[in-house]
């Protein structure tokens, strides 16, 4: 499952509800808005995404953990719009029978959605200038 949300994610609310009773392993990653990249001073940030494009490619990289690692599900909810320092950017989880599939395929999962879904950001830094990064 893959969500682009203009709200708020709750993490708690997400990891809750994530759940399975053959799993003995759940391993959740939650990216957070810093306030320094490269040197620079954050002040927010601001995300854009083409969500069926996103959602699609999302499937493929799920098909992809499934077959590399003994999964039982993952899900993935990355925000768009404009959000503040600490704000929670991304969120993924997933579900396996034991912990070394859990912490790969949670690992495998974000590094792939980072390099392939059409989710591009915009950092506004201290000194009012800005600049995207990862856009076409």
């Amino acid at each position: 499952m893959f969500t682009l949300s203009d709200s708020p994610i709750d993490a708690a609310r997400l990891s809750a509800d994530f759940a399975d009773q053959g799993a003995g392993a759940v391993v959740f990653f939650e990216g957070r808005v810093r306030n320094r990249n490269e040197g620079r001073n954050v002040v927010r940030l601001h995300y854009e995404g083409a969500a069926e494009i996103a959602s699609s490619e999302f499937a493929r990289i799920e098909a992809e953990l499934r077959e590399t690692y003994a999964i039982i599900d993952v899900a993935c909810v990355h925000r768009v719009g404009t959000l503040r320092i600490g704000e929670t950017a991304v969120w993924v989880g997933v579900l396996a029978g034991h912990r070394d599939a859990a912490f790969a395929a949670c690992r495998a999962a974000i590094d792939e959605a980072k390099a392939r879904l059409p989710i591009w950001k915009k950092e506004e830094y201290e000194d009012g200038t800005s600049g995207w990064i990862n856009h076409p």
